[in-house]
């Protein structure tokens, strides 16, 4: 359940878009939610320029101030900027200061363990108020497969990798279920608050204010994910959330119109985006191979059998089971946005999808795009027949297999 908690790695992320995608937003948004639930974070305020950040260092009234990069990634106070400026989180103390800082963050691409080599772009800072914390926590609100419902996880190890205080204090994780319809109960979170060692009865009620509200904005806005890593005690006995983490149901985009207006499309890979705009489901990876399939399941086997036989996919793209010859025209032209593409591999089974339809599109997109990659085709199912024959008339140099096992091994000769 845990595991749940950040992505981990490329290909459980290419599976988990073949059902549905996660809206995440920035902190400043974040810290700007939990306010209006009246959860309690330091006083935080975003700039989008150098100068706007000195104004906002001017008129804070603290001048204690922590300036931080607003890119969609953890790790952000250890990474590096494409500029060469090392780190997306410091410590300042003057508007003159808040006005370097932004100036070498704004506008440049923040690389993370997270982001990958390609980085994020820096679009907007946040400033916010430092608070020296006493003690730090962990809090997130998730849903919980084992037990099909919402829980809320809790630790008095703050501030680090949650997975690693679970494999070495198992103990130090307290696991809460909430009931959907009644929430969770002030009396529960006050016990809460009490096991976490929250240690005066003001600190406790804060706390357990704060998780009751964590519950409401978790099911009123279709949340997913809330992780508030960490949440402080402070020296002077208030309880804050120091940091948030959000993502929410991109099923419920129809109804959170206003939580869904703060995506920022600038912080995704630009063929991800082009690819929803058609319905394709599409992750961008490190391979050399192209994939195109029908239905997240045959991708996933697909890029299985391919790194059996010694390749790397290059994306996931799933064309679902409505696609048409125009869909799988745009699928090939995305594909050949990456110059890393070395070899194309078509595995369709033709259920709902009919492979003719697939054929026809892959015979219109070679043509117009005067494609030059080399590509694999594996047709299986509804009109099979029909389609292979479409392969063949057409004459162009189209190679096309039965056996997925032989196709796999044929597109990763090619790409090498």
């Amino acid at each position: 359940m845990l595991v749940s908690i950040k992505k981990a790695g490329s290909f459980a992320r290419a599976a988990s878009a073949g059902q549905r995608r996660f809206l995440s937003i920035h902190e400043y948004q974040s810290v700007n939610l939990l306010n209006s639930y009246g959860i309690p974070t330091p006083k935080s305020i975003a700039a989008k320029s150098p100068q706007e950040a000195f104004d906002v260092a001017k008129n804070f009234g603290h001048e204690r101030l922590v300036i931080k990069a607003q890119v969609l990634a953890g790790g952000r106070g250890k990474g590096k900027f494409d500029s060469g400026f090392q780190g997306g989180v410091h410590m300042i103390s003057s508007p003159e200061k808040a006005k370097e800082y932004a100036g070498k963050m704004i506008g440049s691409k923040l690389i993370t363990k997270q982001t990958g080599a390609a980085g994020r772009i820096c679009n907007a800072v946040m400033l916010a108020e430092r608070r020296d914390p006493a003690h730090e926590y962990y809090v997130a609100v998730l849903n919980d497969r084992v037990s099909q419902g919402v829980v809320l996880v809790a630790s008095n190890q703050g501030g680090m990798n949650i997975e690693e205080v679970a494999a070495k204090d198992p103990e130090a994780i307290i696991t809460t279920p909430i009931d959907f319809n009644t929430g969770l109960s002030r009396s529960t979170a006050l016990g809460i608050a009490k096991k976490l060692g929250f240690k005066s009865d003001g600190a406790q009620g804060e706390a357990a204010d704060i998780f009751v509200n964590l519950y409401k904005i978790f099911k009123e806005k279709d949340a997913t994910q809330i992780e508030i890593n960490p949440m402080a005690e402070t020296t002077d006995g208030h309880v804050l959330c120091m940091d948030a983490k959000f993502g929410f149901d991109d099923n419920a985009e129809f109804r959170q119109k206003d939580i869904f207006a703060l995506r920022d499309i600038s912080q995704e890979e630009p063929s991800e985006v082009e690819a929803q705009q058609f319905n394709l489901n599409f992750i961008k990876l490190d391979g050399s191979i192209g994939c195109l399939v029908n239905g997240a399941g045959l991708a996933m086997a697909t890029m299985d059998v391919l790194s059996l036989h010694g390749g790397n996919p290059a994306n996931f793209l799933d064309v679902g089971g409505g696609a048409t010859a125009d869909t799988v025209k745009k699928a090939f032209e995305i594909l050949l946005h990456d110059p890393k593409v070395k070899s194309i591999f078509i595995n369709i089974f033709g259920g709902i999808m009919r492979c003719d339809y697939i054929a026809e599109g892959v015979i219109k997109a070679t043509k117009e795009l005067q494609l030059k990659i080399p590509l694999v085709v594996r047709l299986k199912g509804t009109k099979e027949v029909e389609a292979k024959q479409m392969i063949k008339d057409s004459g162009l140099k189209i190679i096309a297999f039965d056996s997925l096992d032989e196709a796999a091994e044929k597109a990763v000769q090619l790409a090498n």
